[in-house]
């Protein structure tokens, strides 16, 4: 544990100053098993590439959902993450969903907290936007922009947690149902809904040309 908390304590630092990159883009595919194996026989280094690769979007999604402090919650995640760690296996995607179903369960677990408090949250107006090129950023725009997020803000939770995930998490629809625990039908229909949703609330200058679903799987 202590030595997952220094990697952290490292990575967060690191993070902090280090500009910022697309998802994924800190451990290749072909390096992910040899930096997993490290990381798995406690190697600082590897942990902190697991952290410095994946931990700003999922700041970026506790933040989107509403996280009162993402970034603390973030590195309670990657301890869960580590602690974990011996009984991961898989490739870099299977990797991340099982870090994203970690940090989704942390993030319900604090809401549900919060909703028993009372407690409510303002939008936060600094959303950290981590996505790559999809058919959802046509169809929303610009992510950065305040309006289109209090859009997606007002959507009801389940088609927000899907549109999250796949925008700001870059999960594939196969992930997002392992994450929440759906059918990847569901998670299909509910993306669906969540479009025409935002379509109808578009202004004429911004509306898209012609539906457009994402077909990863």
């Amino acid at each position: 544990m202590a030595d997952h908390e220094g990697a952290i304590s490292r990575a967060t630092s690191r993070g902090r100053s280090a500009p910022r990159s697309a998802p994924g883009a800190g451990v290749s595919a072909e390096a992910f098993p040899a930096v997993l194996l490290a990381a798995q026989a406690g190697a600082r280094w590897a942990c902190t590439n697991l952290w410095v690769d994946h931990a700003p979007a999922v700041s970026a999604f506790l933040r989107a959902r509403g996280s009162s402090e993402p970034e603390d919650l973030t590195s309670e995640v990657f301890l869960t993450v580590f602690d974990r760690l011996d009984s991961f296996s898989g490739d870099e995607a299977d990797f991340r969903t099982f870090v994203f179903t970690i940090a989704y369960r942390r993030l319900v677990d604090e809401l549900r907290r919060r909703s028993k408090r009372g407690h409510t949250v303002e939008w936060d107006d600094e959303l950290d936007v981590r996505r790559s090129p999809s058919a959802e950023q046509e169809a929303m725009g610009n992510l950065t922009d305040a309006s289109t997020r209090a859009l997606l803000d007002g959507l009801p939770p389940d088609q927000r947690n899907v549109m999250v995930l796949r925008i700001i998490g870059d999960l594939t629809v196969d992930q997002i149902a392992e994450v929440l625990g759906k059918r990847p039908g569901a998670v299909k229909a509910l993306q669906r809904r969540a479009l025409e949703a935002l379509r109808k609330k578009f202004s004429a200058g911004r509306t898209p040309g012609a539906a457009s679903v994402d077909s990863r799987e």
